[in-house]
């Protein structure tokens, strides 16, 4: 596995190691302790999610302000804008946001760990995504935040105004929003 670092260092991009001849391709796509080991990512997985989105739909951006979850994200069908904001009050990179083009052709995996908030626009004309959690979906504690919030400034790739549900479309500001210690 190839770990790479983004801007904000405790985001990072997974490469697995991709093995392929004229059958196909094999990976290992969760390795406890391949990602204990490269990355660094001990806490426990809890829940498996899987979404299927149509072209233009804008999941997030999402967070657990209790509960909080790390997210291990990856697409096995089609292609994402994968965008994690940092909610974390005490960081250095407070406010800022970091993106990568999940696909499943490169294979990449994003990890976002808690205290960032996560969301995904489909760039394909669908797009399946898998993604681990470190602790279980508690409505009552999930929160979102603006996709389109000009204090955060995410610059997403899409000319046309995004699908998003009722949820998204009532995101808070980041200076209104609940945020992380």
């Amino acid at each position: 596995m190839n770990v790479i670092q983004t801007a904000i260092p405790e985001v990072l991009l997974l490469e697995p190691r991709v093995f392929g001849d004229d059958r196909g391709f094999f990976f290992e796509s969760y390795n406890q302790r391949a990602l204990g080991e490269r990355a660094g990512i001990t806490a426990p997985f809890v829940q498996d999610n899987h979404s299927r989105s149509g072209r233009n739909v804008l999941r997030g951006l999402h967070y657990q302000i209790e509960h909080a979850q790390g997210k291990l994200v990856r697409v096995i069908a089609g292609a994402i804008f994968d965008v994690a904001v940092d909610l974390r009050r005490s960081s250095s990179t407070f406010g800022k946001w970091v993106s990568a083009e999940l696909s499943a052709a490169n294979r990449q995996m994003a990890w976002i760990p808690v205290g960032f908030a996560h969301g995904f626009l489909t760039l394909s004309d669908y797009a399946e995504v898998l993604y681990k959690t470190t602790d279980f979906w508690a409505p009552e504690h999930e929160r979102t935040l603006a996709w389109d919030d000009p204090d955060v400034g995410v610059a997403w790739p899409i000319a046309d105004p995004p699908v998003l549900s009722d949820k998204d479309r009532r995101g808070a500001r980041l200076t209104e929003a609940p945020l992380f210690a």
